[in-house]
């Protein structure tokens, strides 16, 4: 599916702390359509199920506290606004072990997909993936590296207002295009 990571276009931004990255996850969950795929990298600890849960958030799963980590049952779904399939891959011993539990078809448009450790699957995501790199830069703060080859999730973010805060807002005004930025390998 996806062997050459370059992309179109990226955007940095700098989380204070969890509610942050819970909103960060929540104003991205909010414009997330049937089908889009959002990769989540980063080191252990770095706040990819606090970024799972806001996108569950804006994709009105009723309670962000019911999303957890799905490291040892691979696979939790939950209903909202649409089909949300939340998968770990850092279990996964390869790409055919995340295709036997149904990748394929998660990834068919009628759901959205998040996958935790997604740089651990490369070769399956697909070519549109929205990737989420977080980068610990303190106890709490950390930076979101978001790149994508798809200009319709970067249109899609850039459509609504800046909102409050200054980490919201760079999503809006931040994208740059990423000529030679190259992927998790």
């Amino acid at each position: 599916m996806n062997d050459d990571l370059t992309y179109a276009r990226f955007v940095e931004v700098e989380s204070g702390g969890v509610e942050e990255t819970l909103e960060l996850g929540r104003r991205i969950g909010g414009v997330l359509e049937a089908g889009d795929v959002v990769g989540l990298t980063g080191p252990l600890g770095a706040g990819k199920t606090q970024l799972a849960k806001g996108l569950a958030g804006g994709l009105q799963v009723p309670d962000e506290r019911q999303v957890n980590s799905p490291t040892f049952v691979l696979v939790n779904e939950y209903e909202g606004r649409l089909h949300v399939y939340h998968l770990d891959a850092y279990r996964l011993a390869d790409v055919e072990e995340l295709s036997s539990l149904g990748f394929d078809e998660m990834c068919d448009g009628r759901g959205v997909v998040i996958v935790e450790w997604a740089d651990r699957v490369v070769p399956a995501m697909p070519e549109k993936t929205l990737w989420i790199e977080l980068f610990p830069t303190g106890e709490t703060t950390r930076r979101l590296r978001l790149r994508t080859r798809s200009t319709g999730i970067v249109e899609k973010l850039t459509a609504g207002e800046a909102g409050q805060d200054k980490a919201c807002e760079m999503l809006y005004d931040g994208w740059k295009s990423a000529d030679g930025l190259e992927g998790p390998s």
